[in-house]
C-alpha cells in the first residue's frame, strides 16, 4: 500500500514538473530579485542616494581603488545605517521562510509556521524580561534583548521537544499540542511581566514595536554573526530534502523507503529552531513570512524540498527587504512595524496565488 502510494505520488510530481520552470532558472531569478531589492532598499529613504554613488561607495568599502567623490554623510547613511538594516531584513526573511518550509514539510500541515512550537512566545518572554530588568550587556555582538530573545526561542522549542517525546518516539501530534500549551504558558508569563513591571511601563511603545516586528540593527556586529549562520543553516537544511519529501507520504511510507524518521524529525526541528531564533533576535516577532512565502513558492515550483527550501529562503529575504522598505517610507518620517506590512502585503498575494492555481495546490 505504501509503495503504491509512493509510486502514485512520484507520477504526480513527475507530471507536474513538466509544467514548472527549471530549478536553475528559478534560483537565478530569485537571486537577481534579492540583489535588486537590496539595491533599491539601500538607495531609497529620507535621503535618496544615486545608484552610481551607491556602487562607488560599496566598491571602495570592498577595497577597490575608487577615489572618493561623495560626502562623508552619504557613506555613513549607506554603510552604517541602511546596509546593515537591509541585510538584516534579508537574513531574517530568509530564515523565517526556510523555517516555515521545514515545519510545513515536517508536520504536513498547511497552518504550520516557524512559531508553531512556541518559539514566538519564548522569544517574546526573553525580550520582555531583558527590557523589564533594564539589561545593558552584550554577548557576541548581540544586545541583551536580542540575546535573550534568541535564547528564549531556542529554549521553548527544546522544552516542547522534551515534553512531546514518548520513549524514543516524538509523535507529530504531541509536538503540535505541546507547542500550543507551552506557547500559551509563556505568552501568559510575558503578559504578566508586561503588566506589573514598572520598567516596561516606561518603554511600553518599544516593547509593542518589538512584538509587532521590526528590523533594528545598531551596526554590523549582530549581522556578522546572523548572516553567515542563517546561510549555513539554510544550506544544511537542504540535506533534509529527501526525508521531508518521504514524510509527505506519511511516516509509515517514509519508513518503508528507508528514512530514519526520528532522526529526520530532530534535525528538521533543530534547523528550524536555529533559523527562527536567529531571525527573531534581529527582527522581533514578524509574522506571516514563514507561513505565506513557502506556500506561495510551493504553488509556483512544486513540493520538492530540494528546490523549495532555497527558493523559499530567497523569496522570503526579498519579500522582507521590500516590506521593511515600505515600513520606513510609507508614512515617513514615522515607521510602521514591519509585521503589519507583511500581513497587508502577504495575505492578498497568497490568496491570489491560491485562487489562481485552484486545485493544483500540493503540500
Amino acid at each position: 500500500m505504501a509503495a503504491r502510494e509512493a509510486a502514485t505520488q512520484g507520477r504526480t510530481i513527475s507530471g507536474a514538473r513538466a509544467h514548472r520552470p527549471p530549478a536553475p532558472l528559478v534560483l537565478t531569478a530569485l537571486s537577481a530579485a534579492c540583489i535588486a531589492a537590496v539595491v533599491l532598499a539601500t538607495a531609497v529613504g529620507s535621503t535618496s542616494l544615486p545608484l552610481s554613488q551607491e556602487v562607488l561607495i560599496l566598491a571602495r568599502a570592498l577595497g577597490m581603488p575608487v577615489a572618493q567623490s561623495w560626502p562623508d554623510s552619504a557613506r555613513a547613511i549607506l554603510m552604517d545605517l541602511r546596509l546593515p538594516r537591509v541585510l538584516g531584513a534579508l537574513a531574517a526573511g530568509a530564515g523565517l521562510a526556510a523555517a516555515g518550509a521545514l515545519m510545513q514539510g515536517l508536520f504536513r500541515n498547511p497552518l504550520a509556521d516557524p512559531y508553531v512550537l512556541g518559539s514566538s512566545s519564548g522569544a517574546g518572554l526573553g525580550a520582555i524580561l531583558a527590557m523589564a530588568l533594564s539589561l545593558r550587556w552584550s554577548f557576541l555582538g548581540f544586545g541583551a534583548v536580542a540575546a535573550l530573545a534568541f535564547a528564549g526561542a531556542l529554549g521553548s522549542i527544546l522544552l516542547v521537544y522534551l515534553i512531546a517525546r514518548v520513549g524514543w518516539r516524538t509523535p507529530a501530534t504531541h509536538l503540535l499540542l505541546a507547542g500550543v500549551a507551552v506557547g500559551s504558558l509563556l505568552a501568559a508569563l510575558m503578559s504578566f511581566v508586561m503588566l506589573f513591571s514598572s520598567a516596561i511601563q516606561t518603554q511600553l511603545r518599544s516593547a509593542f514595536v518589538w512584538l509587532l516586528g521590526g528590523v533594528s540593527l545598531s551596526g554590523w556586529d549582530e549581522l556578522r554573526m546572523v548572516l553567515p549562520m542563517v546561510s549555513v543553516a539554510v544550506l544544511l537544511s537542504m540535506g533534509l530534502a529527501r526525508p521531508l519529501d518521504a514524510l509527505s507520504l506519511g511516516e509509515e511510507a517514509a519508513a518503508h523507503l528507508g528514512v530514519p524518521i526520528e532522526r529526520s524529525k530532530l534535525l528538521a526541528i533543530a534547523a528550524a529552531a536555529l533559523l527562527t531564533a536567529l531571525s527573531v533576535s534581529i527582527s522581533g516577532l514578524i509574522g506571516f513570512v514563514g507561513l505565506v512565502i513557502p506556500h506561495a513558492v510551493r504553488l509556483v515550483i512544486g513540493p520538492a524540498h530540494r528546490l523549495l527550501i532555497p527558493a523559499s529562503a530567497l523569496a522570503g529575504g526579498c519579500f522582507l527587504v521590500l516590506a521593511d522598505l515600505a515600513a520606513r517610507t510609507i508614512i515617513a518620517p514615522n515607521e510602521v512595524p514591519v509585521g503589519i506590512i507583511t500581513a497587508f502585503l502577504g495575505a492578498p498575494f497568497f490568496l491570489y496565488l491560491l485562487k489562481r492555481r485552484g486545485g493544483g495546490y500540493e503540500l
